[in-house]
């Protein structure tokens, strides 16, 4: 897939306008224009309406897509120039992942309580989507990955960071929202329109968003960070899920959290790889363990 026209695509959904997106990428209208038929005539499909501009169902599905890709393509440009200019002796940098909040307060703490303890090594944050759940480890982009739930693969080990109860987030609009305070069962949340994910998302990852199915329906508004998700709840497009420590980091005016009674609690994890044996990644993982027995208890009380 031509990365250009891609460009090209994402520019005109998020400006929504041929001319200001080709002045965003310093093309010529017509070009942007091509790019973006071009990039229909190879998927087969209307992207775009014209008049107004706006995405249509595929055009919306493929530009979470297009952020995720050009993000990817960025970041190995990214990292291939770092290589390039760091000098033969700089130490090797741990790359800690952070899906989302992480594991709330832990995440901080852990990586202040490493820095503290190895200050001669860099510290790389790095943050992951939801599809990321397995992949950045698997493909040696981070070390160490703040993640949930735990990844059903036997390439990766992971600890519990965090055990908490589940939310879901809604518009203050829907008529959910009053039960803030008193909660909402499962069965009072089945028929919300979850965002929905990429095909390519764990398994393990999207039962824990959708509740092991027992959330049905499916918004056709892609999400691959919180911050799409909480863009799909205050616009009344979708609605989320997350752990209860999600409302203290994403507390949204238009978006209402509700606890889920009668949903099991789930956890948060920092997620390893199996046979990983750096010694940085083993003292991360040991202070964080460490903190998640002082700090875990509070946290998710």
């Amino acid at each position: 897939m031509d990365l250009r026209l891609l460009a090209s695509f994402l520019a005109v959904v998020e400006e929504g306008h041929f001319a200001r997106a080709a002045a965003r990428l310093f093309l010529s209208p017509p070009a942007v224009t091509q790019h973006v038929r071009r990039l229909e005539s190879d998927l087969g499909t209307r992207l775009l309406h014209r008049n107004p501009v706006s995405p249509t169902p595929a055009g919306e599905r493929l530009a979470g897509h297009a952020r995720t890709l050009l993000a990817a393509a960025n970041a190995a440009l990214d990292d291939v120039a770092g290589a390039a200019q760091a000098p033969p002796s700089a130490e090797r940098p741990l790359r800690v992942g952070i899906m989302g909040h992480g594991s709330a307060e832990l995440t901080p703490a852990s990586v202040n309580a490493f820095r503290r303890a190895r200050p001669h090594v860099p510290v790389e944050l790095r943050q992951l989507d939801f599809t990321e759940h397995v992949s950045a480890l698997v493909e040696d982009r981070v070390d160490v990955a703040f993640v949930r739930p735990t990844p059903a693969d036997e390439r990766i080990t992971a600890d519990a960071m965090t055990t908490e109860q589940r939310i879901v987030a809604v518009p203050e609009s829907s008529p959910l929202a009053d039960a803030r305070d008193t909660g909402a069962l499962l069965a009072d949340v089945a028929d919300l329109p979850f965002f929905t994910v990429p095909g390519h998302t764990p398994r393990t990852f999207t039962d824990y968003l959708y509740f092991d199915c027992a959330a049905r329906r499916r918004s056709p508004h892609v999400a691959l960070t919180p911050q799409e998700v909480l863009t799909g709840v205050v616009t009344g497009r979708a609605a989320g899920s997350g752990l209860k420590s999600f409302a203290r980091y994403y507390a949204w005016p238009g978006a209402v959290f509700v606890p889920v009674l009668d949903a099991p609690h789930e956890s948060s994890y920092l997620a390893v790889r199996a046979r990983d044996r750096n010694p940085e990644v083993q003292i991360f993982r040991a202070l964080a363990r460490a903190l998640a027995r002082e700090m875990g208890p509070r946290i998710s009380a």
